[in-house]
């Protein structure tokens, strides 16, 4: 029963990605590209690796491996976007437009305290077994959450 949840939420999870991700890649692929493959080398960056995670629930991950715009942890590196002197990371062409245009795909609430926090300097944690993260301003706030 556990398995099929798993496997329910990670086809949730995946479908959601590829309606939030692909449209706009669509309109970049080179006419040599064709859909079949453009639709594998996406789903490729953009699903999250949650077969065999390396880091548990309430794990701290790597930033450079969560696209700060699902708030998901893909369990590989994602597209650096540079904007402001910081860091973000995205799955997807359309999430590396999306930063640097929109600051709610830069910023986060922290649970524990509710304070607005920059994605770039986030504390990120493994909320669920589905991939998805929670942005701390530090690892007390995360500590002091967790005891909660």
């Amino acid at each position: 029963m556990k398995n099929i949840k798993s496997i329910v939420g990670i086809s949730v999870l995946a479908t959601f990605f590829l309606v939030s991700c692909s449209k706009k890649d669509e309109e970049k692929s080179s006419p040599e590209t064709t859909h079949v493959e453009h639709q594998e080398n996406m789903n490729m960056q953009m699903s999250p690796n949650t077969e065999n995670l390396a880091y548990n629930v309430g794990d701290k991950v790597p930033n450079k491996q969560v696209c700060m715009v699902n708030n998901a942890y893909m369990g590989k590196n994602q597209f650096e976007v540079p904007y402001d002197g910081k860091t973000y990371y995205g799955c997807c062409n359309m999430c590396v437009e999306r930063i640097p245009n929109d600051e709610t795909a830069r910023k986060a609430k922290d649970p524990f305290t509710g304070k607005e926090i920059d994605k770039a300097n986030a504390y990120i944690v493994l909320k669920d077994q589905q991939g998805n993260v929670d942005y701390f301003e530090n690892e007390e706030n995360y500590k002091k959450f967790s005891q909660l």
